[in-house]
């Protein structure tokens, strides 16, 4: 895709999440320069890791061509003159390892919730999110500005499927979490793992085996079917359990007796634990 269509992706992404018709480009700010030891970056970024030789090749791009598009940053209240960044994050690593003294920035004023929005849309849309970032990142959408399911897809040009499945990867015990964080697992792999009854000792062996996301889905039916009236568990049970983490956003596990049985959700922050009670509540 190109760099103006992308900018038009954006601005379609962000304008359905701020319920506006449209961002307009050629109303936004014109670009200055500011010194780069004025800008420091946010809080709030979604993007955890940063790949050095992705950053040495933009480096590389910036050292020849300059940097051509600016990067968004606000005003910081406390500061006089010192700016948070709020998109082009990659940019400015990349500018400081080229020793640029100064960079463009267009300086908007946005409030902690636009300015966080921003972020995880323009990460999103770049693509430039691990699998977890970006559930993490739909996730916060979610919890901290109310967003639907429907609204993200939207808003970053992906399926609403593929949000739910995104998020559902949440849902995955640490151990399981850590390798696809490493790249020792992919999203396909991490997906197949989600009905496992032992989806960490099953990553595990996926990893030792070397087996791809096709082998790791017959290894997850094998498995399966292997355990007492797990038949039953996989058809009816682990449907049930997949729909109401997609809808809660936790990892759920239901455990069916001959009489009842028990349901149990499983949070992994406060924060987590705070929607739950507001969605049993009818908040």
């Amino acid at each position: 895709m190109s760099g103006r269509a992308r900018e038009r992706q954006l601005g379609r992404g962000l304008a359905a999440l701020f319920g506006e018709a449209e961002i307009d480009a050629a109303a936004e700010p014109a670009s200055r320069r500011v010194p780069i030891e004025l800008i420091r970056p946010a809080a709030f970024q979604p993007r955890r890791r940063f790949a050095e030789a992705e950053l040495d090749a933009l480096a590389q791009s910036i050292r020849e061509k300059g940097i051509l598009q600016p990067l968004l940053v606000r005003s910081v209240a406390e500061e006089e003159a010192a700016f948070e960044l709020v998109a082009g994050e990659r940019r400015w690593r990349a500018a400081q390892r080229v020793g640029m003294h100064e960079v463009p920035v267009i300086v908007r004023a946005l409030a902690d919730s636009e300015a966080l929005e921003i972020a995880l849309v323009e990460n999103l849309q770049r693509e430039d999110l691990s699998p977890l970032e970006e559930a993490e990142a739909y996730s916060r959408l979610m919890e901290e500005f109310g967003r639907t399911q429907a609204a993200l897809a939207e808003a970053v040009g992906k399926s609403r499927s593929h949000v739910a499945n995104t998020l559902r990867l949440l849902s995955l015990p640490e151990p399981v979490r850590r390798r696809l964080d490493d790249g020792e697992l992919s999203a396909g792999h991490a997906r197949a793992l989600l009905g496992a009854t032992d989806p960490a000792a099953l990553a595990a062996e996926v990893v030792r085996r070397g087996l791809n996301v096709r082998a790791t889905e017959k290894l997850v039916q094998r498995r399966a079917l292997a355990l007492p009236h797990r038949h039953m568990r996989d058809a009816d049970t682990v449907a049930l359990e997949r729909e109401l983490a997609t809808r809660l956003g936790v990892r759920v596990t239901l455990d069916r007796k001959k009489r009842g049985g028990t349901l149990a959700l499983h949070y992994l922050s406060l924060d987590q634990l705070d929607r739950i009670l507001a969605l049993l509540r009818g908040g």
